[in-house]
């Protein structure tokens, strides 16, 4: 062969091979182009498919989330101390009413009042004018410390089998409490003021009795003795002596 047609052949096989390389880079770009463009949208789906758990995730963590559960926790202690405080004024409530029960509850103090014992008490009987047939019963505390007088007095003239009956209209709307050097009062009426009442007698002795007790004193009667009929009535103990003997 000559060196001309060498020369020839070789200059088409290296254009052969150089239209070769091309095609191939050719094939080699177009793949890498359409390779990126299903590499994003790839990308996209998948920012979008993780999109919501971020989104939730850094808004449980974000400021918003964080207020939200800020919010909550502190509703929820907010909650719980309005419950203590209504709790705590409601036990305040509770012993100011303890403190306020007023006569025949408790003292200042809170502590109960109890029932006045007839032997820390000085007891009396005088006569007085208006109404007639009427007698005033006194006792006054010397006990040193606030007792109540519940009820009315129960009186025993002579050996008389029952007490004499109660005035239930002079009943007080409560229940008397004495300080120490108080006097409370419980009005007589021996007998009908007409006299018209039966069964009448002249009595001697008095024996008075505080209710709830069995212990009593003998009272010394306004002249030594007082006439008493069937009408005789006494009244609930009062904390005036006007009341006494309305």
């Amino acid at each position: 062969m000559s060196i001309t047609a060498f020369t020839a052949r070789r200059a088409r096989t290296l254009r052969l091979a150089a239209a070769g390389l091309t095609a191939v880079a050719a094939l080699t770009l177009t793949a890498c182009n359409s390779s990126e463009g299903t590499g994003t949208e790839s990308e996209g789906k998948a920012d979008s498919s993780s999109s919501a758990p971020a989104d939730q995730a850094s808004g449980s963590k974000g400021p918003g989330g964080s207020d939200a559960t800020g919010g909550a926790s502190d509703g929820k202690k907010g909650g719980g101390t309005e419950q203590a405080g209504s709790s705590k004024d409601g036990a305040k409530g509770s012993e100011g009413a303890k403190g306020a029960k007023g006569s025949g509850g408790s003292d200042g103090s809170g502590q109960e009042i109890g029932p006045c014992d007839i032997n820390k008490l000085t007891v009396g009987v005088k006569s007085v004018q208006r109404p007639v047939n009427y007698m005033v019963l006194e006792v006054n505390n010397h006990a040193g410390v606030d007792c109540n007088m519940p009820g009315f007095p129960r009186l025993r003239f002579d050996d008389a089998q029952a007490a004499t009956p109660v005035y239930e209209d002079s009943k007080p709307q409560a229940v008397v409490t004495l300080a120490p050097g108080e006097t409370a009062y419980a009005g007589i009426r021996t007998s009908s003021a007409d006299g018209s009442g039966q069964n009448g007698y002249k009595a001697t002795s008095l024996e008075v009795f505080l209710e709830g007790s069995d212990d009593s004193k003998s009272v010394e009667l306004p002249g030594g003795s007082v006439y008493i009929d069937e009408n005789a009535q006494v009244t609930y103990w009062q904390s005036d002596l006007s009341n006494a003997l309305d």
